[in-house]
């Protein structure tokens, strides 16, 4: 898992997430509550940068990447909104939703449950931009101590 600074030119951080059962590619968005930094998690490093670089390039979004496709719903308004209707919107995320699952996430609402991964006022560990962040004691931590 990484959070890339949206805001500026700064070190991603990274981090190990399981359970969202991702077999193959990326997925990556730009709505993560509450700074709306870009999360992604994949399967590797190439992947996960392709999905990063699909947000930046579309100025915001949510979006799947593998082998075979690159599928992106664009928020260009400020990286959580869209210009398009709202009938857009929902047919293209539920393919989005859809991609996710076929490269095996079992959650029910994968981009849903990566956009929690960075609110850090929710227990218990979470990611920020500024590295890993235990909600329960409310204060950033490192790997050597867990």
């Amino acid at each position: 898992m990484t959070v890339v600074n949206r805001y500026k030119n700064a070190t991603p951080s990274i981090a190990f997430i399981k359970n969202f059962g991702i077999k193959e590619g990326a997925i990556a968005s730009s709505v993560g509550h509450d700074s709306h930094n870009i999360i992604a998690i994949g399967v590797s490093d190439e992947a996960i940068c392709k999905a990063v670089n699909l947000i930046i390039e579309n100025r915001g979004g949510v979006c799947a990447v593998n082998n075979i496709e690159e599928k992106i719903v664009s928020l260009p308004v400020a990286g959580i909104m869209s210009d398009l209707s709202a009938e857009e919107i929902g047919k293209s995320y539920a393919e989005l939703d859809q991609i996710a699952k076929k490269m095996g996430s079992k959650l029910r609402a994968p981009y849903m449950s990566l956009s929690f991964m960075a609110l850090l006022v929710i227990p218990s560990l979470k990611l920020s931009d500024k590295g890993l962040f235990d909600g329960t004691s409310f204060q950033f931590t490192s790997l050597e101590v867990l």
